[in-house]
């Protein structure tokens, strides 16, 4: 996954800080047994969000206790307990999606981009062959996924909503299968889902802006901001970075009201203050502050 959905770490009590590192280091833990050491490198904060949307609309309730650390052992981490498929589930679709990453960059890269993309996706191909059996219905999401977005960015002029598109409908898909009961959850899931999915790609397409225009690669703000002949500097650089806070503001406007719709059984304020401060928080490192900090833990 990309590692854009953080929370505000600064609103957090310590309490549900640290429950929010015990997920990430249960998540960890999980991804190693289930699918093996190396799929551990596809950890992300979006995998961790994942996990607690899943736990915190479940009745088990969630138990913390404390354990050494599977990859460094002199340190002692907060391991959570029950809730085993959320981990294997969030773990499997974060494989799948760096799986696709690299295939990406593997079809229209560079040639070093090329030669690493390929070494990272052997590298990984058993964990990724691990996840694609164990969620075969995630594996053909993502496929799906790969395909529609070639499609798109293959369209001269793609619009920004037909880009964001296949990664929103993808989001939407994989949070509407964690209700297969329950219709109406499953409604709200899936527009949470979606919304997420769109913000995702548009906060990396804004991210990435200033490097793809100097590289030449497809991005849907270049066409949107019309910059194609504009260097990304001074006053065009400024309105540049408002309006994607603008497109941004928007489509995060439109997770909340899901969010809110749904019952949190457990970790409700975390999950509240990722998605209405983590968020708006991660759009002013990135387009105000251009900070470039490494986005996975």
């Amino acid at each position: 996954m990309f590692g854009y959905i953080r929370p505000l770490k600064a609103e957090l009590l310590v309490r549900e800080y640290e429950q929010y590192r015990g997920i990430y280091c249960t998540l960890c833990r999980s991804m190693g047994r289930a699918y093996g050491r190396i799929s551990r490198l596809t950890l992300s904060y979006d995998a961790t969000f994942l996990v607690m949307v899943i736990a915190g609309l479940s009745e088990e309730c969630p138990h913390f206790s404390s354990g050494r650390c599977v990859v460094n052992p002199m340190k002692k981490c907060l391991y959570s307990s029950g809730n085993g498929k959320a981990f294997e589930y969030a773990g499997a679709l974060s494989i799948l999606l760096t799986d696709a990453k690299l295939q990406d960059d593997q079809a229209d890269g560079k040639l070093f981009a090329k030669i690493r993309a390929g070494f990272l996706r052997l590298l990984g191909s058993r964990s990724k062959k691990k996840a694609a059996k164990a969620y075969p219905s995630l594996a053909k999401l993502v496929e799906t996924y790969v395909q529609a977005q070639r499609a798109v960015e293959n369209q001269p002029g793609a619009s920004l909503d037909a880009s964001a598109d296949p990664t929103a409908r993808l989001l939407a898909d994989a949070f509407r299968m964690l209700s297969p009961d329950d219709e109406k959850k499953a409604l709200i899931l899936e527009e949470l889902g979606y919304f997420l999915g769109r913000w995702i790609y548009l906060i990396d397409a804004a991210d990435d802006l200033s490097d793809d225009l100097k590289k030449g690669n497809f991005n849907p703000f270049i066409g949107y901001l019309s910059l194609q002949n504009i260097p990304l500097e001074g006053e065009a650089k400024r309105k540049a970075e408002e309006t994607c806070n603008g497109v941004l503001n928007s489509t995060a406007a439109r997770i909340l009201p899901a969010f809110h719709l749904l019952e949190w059984n457990h970790f409700g304020p975390i999950l509240e203050n990722i998605v209405e401060k983590g968020l708006p928080e991660m759009q002013r490192e990135i387009l105000f502050l251009h900070t470039k900090e490494k986005k996975n833990v």
